[in-house]
């Protein structure tokens, strides 16, 4: 074309969760039977939503109603409902006109990075989740910039280098967290959450909290919002539905905007979101206006506990089954969905190799496997060997070789098989 119509960060829009399927897909046309541990979809992976919970969304189904356009920034009743909840935790109080919905939290990432000024950076953790980073170094057109999430302290964030980056890099205008972490499964303590709010109000930045876990943690680990510990510090807390019924299939997501008076800018930014909302006119009706129902009945803290307990007796089963291999970094997660298995220094090379029968297969996987990085390399060769699916931590952003995998197998006798033939594969691979 006469003019370059490409935007300077599209070649920054990478997903390797979803990438990664492209060559899983292949494999399945050729008859590998796939096992998706890439994604963290609790439906695709044998969980359904309680019986009570499904018969409350048909029941507003049914109410031509739910079938219409809702308020730009969401159904009222449900905004007030969650302002309630807000308030009643303690910390900071919002009103209904501080929350704003989105289709899904993909949207909601979509908007909170779009509408940044280009030159206003947001420091993210390494590993990153892909959407964050992704849209971060779309927006601004560079890499994205990070701080060290630390493996062998339980994937805890770098506060030092968080306070030195914050300090010293005038470019950064806020700091994103996400607590309970993907891809780590780590949750953070609340000296950790106090900290960074202190060096978001030293410096003058605003916070990103992703809280879309906030209610699935487990093995002692806090549930705690941003609203209990964000003080007077400006934020927006990023919630959701889509873990937590689960009903990923909803795309129904929404911001908490935390402290909008306290700072005149993030006010008008925090304006600029709902005003390209109203470009959109309003998101999918029908999934807010079950919150209240939902998460007001009194079976939802039960349904959160049984769900709670389910992730906690898998994290145990995940620290059981790698705890012997003395190659790999397993810490057991204390929230979400996933975990991370570490690769330590100089284990992996580009030489290594697993046993796959199919010659056809075979050949797909080393014509993969050119030039790509250490882990990215066990990942393809997992995946023609095994036709278990898992995403390369290099996909994160990371510098550590590893993979992420979930804990969502509903099935109990796939998930052992999964995890122990994960355990018997990285043996072999590393020999």
């Amino acid at each position: 074309m006469r003019r370059n119509i490409v935007h300077e960060g599209a070649e920054n829009l990478k997903y390797e969760i979803r990438e990664i399927v492209s060559v899983a897909t292949q494999l399945q046309d050729m008859g590998v039977q796939i096992t998706w541990e890439n994604i963290g979809d609790p439906i695709e992976k044998g969980e359904a939503p309680p019986t009570w919970i499904r018969e409350i969304v048909s029941e507003i189904a049914a109410d031509p109603k739910s079938w219409g356009y809702c308020n730009t920034a969401g159904v009222l009743e449900t905004r007030e409902f969650l302002a309630n909840q807000v308030s009643e935790r303690g910390g900071v109080k919002i009103t209904p006109n501080e929350i704003n919905f989105y289709n899904g939290l993909g949207d909601a990432v979509a908007k909170v990075y779009g509408l940044l000024r280009r030159e206003a950076r947001i420091l993210g953790p390494s590993p990153a989740y892909s959407t964050h980073s992704s849209a971060e170094a779309a927006h601004s057109g560079y890499s994205h910039t990070t701080y060290k999430l630390d493996p062998k302290n339980g994937w805890m964030p770098d506060m030092q280098e968080i306070r030195k980056k914050a300090k010293h890099n005038d470019s950064i205008a806020g700091i994103l967290l996400l607590s309970p972490d993907n891809p780590t499964g780590a949750v953070y303590p609340r000296e950790i959450l106090d900290e960074f709010a202190a060096i978001a109000k030293e410096n003058d930045l605003f916070i990103i909290a992703d809280e879309i876990y906030a209610n699935i943690v487990f093995n002692g680990s806090p549930a705690l919002h941003a609203s209990e510990w964000i003080g007077d510090v400006p934020a927006l807390a990023m919630k959701g539905i889509s873990k937590e019924y689960p009903w990923p299939g909803s795309r129904c997501g929404w911001l908490e905007i935390l402290n909008k008076d306290k700072d005149a800018n993030f006010a008008a930014y925090a304006d600029s979101l709902l005003a390209a909302k109203r470009l959109e006119v309003s998101s999918t009706t029908l999934p807010q206006l079950s919150i209240p129902k939902v998460m007001g009945d009194a079976r939802y803290p039960d349904h959160l506990e049984r769900r709670k307990s389910q992730f906690a007796d898998r994290a145990n089963e995940v620290e059981s089954t790698f705890s012997e291999v003395d190659e790999v970094i397993v810490n057991k997660p204390g929230g979400a969905f996933y975990y991370t298995v570490m690769f330590k220094d100089n284990v992996l090379n580009d030489s290594q190799t697993l046993s796959i029968s199919d010659p056809a297969v075979k050949k797909l996987i080393e014509d993969k496997v050119e030039n790509v990085e250490p882990d990215k390399r066990f990942v393809y060769y997992l995946m023609g060997a095994t036709g278990i699916v898992v995403v390369p931590l290099s996909g994160f952003q990371c510098k550590h070789p590893g993979f992420r995998a979930t804990l969502l197998e509903h099935n109990d006798q796939k998930r052992a098989w999964i995890f122990k033939t994960l355990r018997e594969k990285i043996a072999e691979y590393i020999g």
